[in-house]
């Protein structure tokens, strides 16, 4: 899909309610880190006070990203034809359906995030698309996202659904009810169903994990790292694809290297 950057760049000179430039917004970080723009200060800084401790942080939020298409991808060539990307971020090409639309021009996307900014750029960006829905919410409720009109309208929860939740349920709290989104979400996929998760893990260097929450501590990017264990737990109800949950690098293909200091784990599973 060609996108109109007159009308991208006219749109969001409109800057949304509900931004506050002087609070972190995670997506804006993340962007940050992808070498985006659309940041401001607060997260700039949390960005680099990041990469003092983990200079490789840059690469492996890009191993990240690459998970995720790499996960669209297989998921579209099973067939899969819907996907609902929840805590999607600010726009990065490729993005989801984009990939999936390599395999089926015809695939249908909600996008999910609770920041006003993310929603502003994917409103400019992709309103026009019939195929492609943007909804402003709070993945802690689910069941208001599976739920929304406009989700029913467009996603077919009789039929198998990829649900992706790439490097966002560290930024929701055991209080907060992380685990419960699941079990919200996965009532509603239907047999053949993937959930795509890749989450920080607390494996990483113990000097990177306190920076990283020491930054962040009180802000809605406050992160929460989670073993290995505790991941894996994410996927109950699910059968996990080859090779398992490992560090998004080393999910097909494998890579030489990874970082030790920043570990993000991620698995693709199946409904069964």
């Amino acid at each position: 899909m060609a996108w109109d950057w007159e009308k991208v760049v006219d749109d969001l000179q409109r800057v949304p309610d509900g931004i506050n430039s002087q609070v972190p917004s995670s997506a804006r970080v993340y962007d940050y880190l992808l070498g985006g723009k659309d940041n401001y200060a607060v997260d700039r800084a949390i960005g680099e006070r990041l990469l003092t401790v983990a200079p490789d942080t840059r690469s492996v939020v890009r191993a990240n990203r690459a998970f995720l298409a790499r996960a669209v991808r297989l998921l579209a060539e099973r067939g899969v034809t819907q996907f609902i990307d929840l805590g999607t971020g600010i726009p990065t090409s490729p993005s989801v359906h984009e990939v999936a639309r390599e395999t089926h021009p015809d695939a249908r996307i909600v996008y999910v995030d609770n920041d006003p900014l993310v929603k502003a750029h994917n409103d400019a960006l992709l309103a026009t698309d019939d195929g492609v829905i943007i909804l402003e919410a709070d993945i802690r409720r689910p069941e208001d996202i599976v739920g929304h009109p406009d989700v029913t309208k467009l996603i077919d929860f009789e039929r198998p659904v990829g649900v992706l939740l790439v490097a966002v349920l560290h930024f929701v709290s055991d209080v907060e009810g992380a685990y419960r989104i699941l079990s919200g979400l996965r009532g509603r996929m239907a047999p053949g169903s993937y959930l795509v998760l890749s989450h920080s893990s607390s494996e990483s260097e113990p000097e990177v994990l306190a920076q990283l929450q020491a930054s962040t501590a009180g802000s809605p990017a406050q992160t929460t790292f989670r073993s290995h264990e505790e991941i894996l737990a994410f996927f109950e109800g699910f059968e996990l694809e080859e090779p398992g949950l490992v560090p998004v690098q080393r999910w097909r293909p494998a890579m030489d290297s990874i970082s030790t200091r920043l570990i993000v784990e991620g698995a693709v599973a199946k409904r069964p």
